[in-house]
């Protein structure tokens, strides 16, 4: 039979659209069941940007819309919840706050925009139920003469109360603002979150006058963002709700598993043969909880890769997506001290770091190590990797978060020496000599002179091998001829760095396996130690299983002494 080919959702999170336009959805709707036999009503989720949170904000409104109820078989006849209604459908007014976009630049223009963002939404709803106040439009008058910000919050639940329907209270980036104070790196940005959240302040006064309502109109609320940055300093003004995040029935209720993507594919027409990426690897991963049962998918990135091979046709050149440049800025801006960066350099090094979880923390604890830890997995900068002998191992979710790092890196590389000149047309060219005729030299010495000898002494007290990686890695991940890995394990140990051709460019001859050492200037005595040691483990790596039968593998080690000397021996 001739299957009807579906619209692919690639920037739409209109849930409405979705289902009477002919797109395909990945049906969410078997959560809604679970939120709703929640014993705690008030509830919060956190997951990271671009992760489904408006699609699904936008499917909770329409189901519990009572405005919408005459299109509940239009809208979900053939999802898994309006096969399986619970008694709560259509049973809501849907009051909604969007808290992205504020003006943070100041105290005063936050105070202003902040109370705008309420008013409106407060002016909305009442124009929406128009039909439950009877004095609506002089209502709608008096919010747009009055100004009254969180005050009108008070008055509309006032005015429903005659009317005897309750309230589904929705907000969307309630952390917005905290995370672009904390993006600001200055005293400015943590005072202004200060002054705000803490008591007596415009934000709790907020969440305090929610919770007041909970005692009569607003029935249900849930809350997103995509870190719990302020659930610490909230707790006292909004002790109510419960945090969700972290428990494992909720692992897969935003994002796409293995199967959704299949399916995902097959309705929209995506041909499996432009497929020219090892998916799972640059956009699958993520696990939010160690028992969770599947992982699964960045539905933005994954998305837009279907795109790509939907409007072209064939192979697509673009594989990653260049909105994750926003978590790179944001990145680059939230480490503040040597700890954290080295932090950031064991997580390349390593490709992960063995850390708890913290369910939620404040503002000023994003120094201490554990806390920022915490923050990059929210952020969807780390996963859960595996749970052993009582520790949890967090790791880089996949390719494409990789590349953020690395392009933070690239920056601290140019920042421990301001005369780091970068020549990309020699850089590119050395990578090019790896590629095709196999010659290491070039690339070796364009970082030895360009990079390393242009460090000073102060700089080399506390280098070792992983930064030589950085350096190294570096212009590997900006030539794009290859996917540079590393600590790639195979069975008889972990590769310092794996040169992979990129799959855009099939017709690359040769791939590397690299051993790294790093000598002091005053340590060349260990150099025949190094030397033996290099040919032993690339020796094994040569046996391994995934390379012994392959003539297109170059193994090399790369011993660098002092930071003007180096030798390589394939």
């Amino acid at each position: 039979m001739e299957t009807t080919v579906k619209r692919l959702p690639y920037g739409t999170s209109n849930f409405g659209k979705l289902i009477t336009e002919n797109y395909a959805y990945v049906d969410k709707t078997r959560f809604v069941e679970q939120l709703e036999n929640e014993a705690n009503p008030y509830q919060f989720f956190i997951r990271p940007r671009k992760f489904g949170k408006s699609l699904f904000f936008s499917l909770l409104e329409h189901y519990y819309d009572l405005n919408r109820a005459a299109n509940f078989e239009k809208l979900f006849g053939e999802l898994y919840i309006g096969k399986h209604p619970t008694p709560n459908k259509n049973a809501y007014t849907v009051l909604k706050f969007d808290f992205s976009g504020l003006d943070t630049s100041n105290e005063d223009r936050f105070r202003a925009s902040f109370s705008g963002k309420i008013q409106m939404a407060v002016r909305r709803f009442v124009d929406v139920y128009r039909n439950l106040f009877p004095d609506a439009d002089s209502f709608i008058q008096r919010l747009d003469e009055g100004k009254q910000g969180i005050l009108s919050i008070q008055n509309v639940i006032d005015k429903m109360e005659p009317a005897n329907v309750k309230i589904f209270v929705i907000i969307d980036e309630y952390d917005h603002f905290a995370n672009d104070l904390i993006a600001m790196g200055s005293q400015l940005g943590k005072d202004v979150y200060h002054n705000m959240v803490h008591a007596n302040g415009l934000v709790r006064d907020f969440y305090e006058a929610l919770k007041i309502g909970t005692k009569t109109a607003i029935d249900r609320i849930f809350i997103t963002g995509i870190s719990p940055v302020m659930l610490d300093d909230l707790t006292s003004g909004f002790n109510i709700a419960v945090n969700l995040t972290l428990e494992p029935q909720y692992n897969e209720m935003m994002g796409f598993t293995q199967q959704e993507v299949d399916a995902l594919m097959y309705e929209t027409g995506v041909d499996p043969n432009f497929i020219n990426v090892d998916m799972e690897m640059y956009y699958n991963g993520y696990l939010f909880h160690k028992d969770g049962e599947h992982r699964v998918y960045n539905p933005s990135m994954i998305l837009y890769f279907f795109y790509q091979i939907l409007k072209s046709q064939k192979a697509p050149e673009n594989i990653i997506d260049d909105n994750l440049k926003t978590d790179y800025n944001r990145l680059r801006r939230m480490v503040q001290n040597e700890e954290n960066r080295n932090t950031l350099i064991e997580i390349v090094q390593n490709n992960g770091i063995m850390s708890d979880i913290i369910s939620k923390f404040s503002i000023d604890r994003l120094e201490d190590t554990k806390y920022f830890i915490s923050l990059l997995f929210y952020m969807g900068l780390l996963t859960v990797d595996k749970y052993h002998d009582g520790r949890l191992y967090l790791k880089i979710p996949n390719y494409s978060i990789r590349t953020v790092y690395w392009e933070y890196l690239e920056q601290l590389t140019l920042e421990w020496n301001k005369d780091v000149m970068i020549d990309l047309t020699q850089q590119t060219d050395a990578v090019w000599q790896l590629a095709y005729p196999g010659n290491l030299r070039p690339y070796i010495e364009y970082v030895s002179k360009n990079i390393f000898s242009r460090l000073s002494n102060r700089d080399l007290q506390h280098f070792n091998e992983k930064h030589i990686k950085i350096m190294l890695l570096n212009g590997l991940f900006q030539s794009k001829l290859y996917v540079p890995l590393t600590e790639k394990e195979v069975e008889n140990g972990y590769i310092d760095i794996f040169l992979q051709r990129s799959p855009r460019l099939p017709d690359i001859k040769y791939e590397w396996v690299w051993e790294l050492k790093y000598l002091k200037k005053g340590d060349r005595k260990a150099l025949h130690s190094a030397r033996n040691d290099a040919r032993a483990q690339l020796e094994k790596y040569r046996k391994s299983r995934e390379f012994a039968e392959r003539t297109d593998m170059r193994f090399a080690s790369i011993i660098f002494i002092g930071k003007d000397k180096f030798e390589i021996e394939e």
